[in-house]
């Protein structure tokens, strides 16, 4: 199994994070030199989301290093990529929340669209494959706020332009992967 740039999309609770962990796993299989860094980007505000990063940790595989980048993904992908190390990011959703859904203050928008723009870039000269996890939030009603029609419209552009950058694409149905080849666009 060749290992590439990867985006797993999917609802909530379909899958997505087990999934990239089984490609992770195939990923260390393949030599004894292998390695996985996790790059998990949750912040924890409330009880429930620390149960939810407390829940992922425990089940997550041995042998997967984890990394936090809440905000910097760029100098976390960075600092991390080598030859023989898979990145698992998860997740871009709560990547783009944290820069514009702030817990604590006002989105920053420039700061955003350069770091997203940092990412995008940085992915074809990395040595490591990196799996990407994100939410397909854009398939429901059109919702009934500005901030979050903002939201949705932005995570769609994100997927879009990492899958892109991206070798295959799977979507995540009922745990259930649904896995083929990127079609690029034509420019």
């Amino acid at each position: 199994m060749s290992f590439d740039h990867h985006l797993i999309v999917g609802g909530q609770r379909s899958g997505k994070s087990r999934q990239a962990e089984r490609l992770a796993q195939a990923w260390l299989r393949q030599s004894a030199d292998h390695r996985v860094t996790v790059v998990a980007t949750a912040l924890a505000f409330d009880d429930e989301m620390r149960e939810r990063i407390r829940r992922h940790q425990a089940e997550r595989p041995a042998g997967m290093d984890t990394v936090e980048a809440p905000l910097a993904l760029s100098q976390a992908l960075l600092a991390h990529a080598a030859p023989g190390r898979l990145l698992l990011v998860d997740c871009l959703t709560l990547w783009l929340t944290n820069w514009l859904m702030p817990a604590s203050n006002q989105p920053d928008l420039a700061g955003w669209r350069a770091e997203r723009e940092a990412v995008l870039a940085l992915l074809p000269q990395l040595p490591s494959p990196v799996v990407f996890v994100s939410n397909e939030v854009g398939w429901g009603i059109v919702p009934m706020s500005r901030e979050v029609r903002a939201f949705v419209d932005e995570l769609g552009w994100l997927n879009q332009a990492v899958a892109q950058r991206c070798q295959q694409l799977t979507l995540m149905v009922a745990g259930q992967p649904w896995t083929r080849p990127v079609v690029p666009h034509e420019e």
